[in-house]
Parts: structure tokens; C-alpha cells; sequence
């Protein structure tokens, strides 16, 4: 968008209250009209009151899925350009999301540039520049799940390997690599 056309206003939705105040700060410093949610019920209120034309949601909310806000605000207007953003990506994931109707995932931290790329359609798919990054292989893949399930789990290792279903010394050995790269 050129500076001087009107920019569109957006919804940033994250429970990451850092996260949240920095990128509200980095696109008020784009002269972008701003307004923050904490909860995806929150998020759904103000789009009631007022839809936004853009809107970034994060994944994993105290309350709801970013998905199942992607979903609402898409009801209460078809219009409204979405990003979702996860610290934790996967490709079924990203497959629900753009089948509802998300312009782009993006995996956090997710720069401004990147996001108003993504939002304004100019954003290049990671597919085409870098073969492989959207595919993780299944080691990836395995290690993120295992992290995400511990952190579920305010990280009881005990906890966690019973809703794995799997040893908890096993579980420990899985920890204690280091990520695969890809």
C-alpha cells in the first residue's frame, strides 16, 4: 500500500502480552489504526462492535483456537484479511487455516514486514523460496509435538508422557536431543 492511500485497520490477537504490545507498537509506527485482544472471546467482541479489515491471530489462545476466531471473524465479515501465527507449526495446521479462509501461518516471532506482506498478498511462499521449510521432516516434527505436549503440561514430564502414551524415561531420552535442523 502507498503511503498515501488509507491504511486498514487492524486486530492483533495474542495472549502474549509482550509479543502483543510490540507488534501493536510496530504497526501504530506504520500508521496502521491498531487495536489489541487478549482472548479470542475479547477478539470477537471488538469485531462485533467494529470488523476489522485485517486481523492477526494467534494460534494457541487461553480460551479459543486462533482457528475457531479465524472462523468467526470470517461469519461476521467475509472480508477481513487474516494471518494466523503459531509458535508451533504444523502443516495440518496451516491446512485448516487457509481452508478457512487465512491469507498466510506464519511462525512466531513474526516481523511487521513479514505480516503486512502477507496481508497485502506480496508475500512469496516459503515453498518457492526454500524447498522443504513448510515440510518438516518427521523428526522435526516429532521433537516440536513432544515440546508443545510438555509445555501443555507446564512441563510435568511425568504428565506428559502419560498423555503420550509412552515410557517416561523414553520421553526424557527424546528431550534431551538437540532439534533437528529440518
Amino acid at each position: 500500500m502507498s503511503e498515501s492511500t488509507e491504511k486498514p485497520s487492524l486486530l492483533i490477537v495474542d495472549d502474549d502480552e509482550v509479543f502483543r504490545n510490540r507488534l501493536g507498537r510496530a504497526f501504530t509506527e506504520r500508521s496502521y489504526e491498531v487495536r489489541l485482544a487478549e482472548t479470542g472471546a475479547a477478539a470477537i467482541r471488538e469485531a462485533e462492535r467494529d470488523s476489522p479489515e485485517w486481523a492477526v491471530i494467534d494460534l494457541r489462545l487461553p480460551d479459543l483456537s486462533g482457528l475457531d476466531v479465524a472462523a468467526r471473524l470470517l461469519e461476521i465479515d467475509p472480508s477481513t484479511r487474516l494471518v494466523l501465527l503459531t509458535g508451533y507449526g504444523s502443516v495440518p495446521t496451516a491446512v485448516e487455516a487457509m481452508r478457512l479462509g487465512a491469507v498466510d501461518y506464519l511462525q512466531k516471532p513474526a516481523h511487521a514486514r513479514d505480516i503486512i506482506e502477507a496481508l497485502e498478498g506480496r508475500r512469496e511462499s516459503a515453498a518457492k523460496t526454500e524447498p522443504g521449510a513448510t515440510t518438516p521432516s518427521l523428526a522435526r516434527a516429532e521433537w516440536e509435538y513432544l515440546h508443545r505436549v510438555l509445555a501443555d503440561c507446564a512441563g510435568n514430564i511425568s504428565e506428559a508422557s502419560r498423555r503420550l502414551g509412552i515410557h517416561r524415561r523414553s520421553l526424557q531420552r527424546k528431550l534431551q536431543k538437540h532439534p533437528p535442523q529440518k
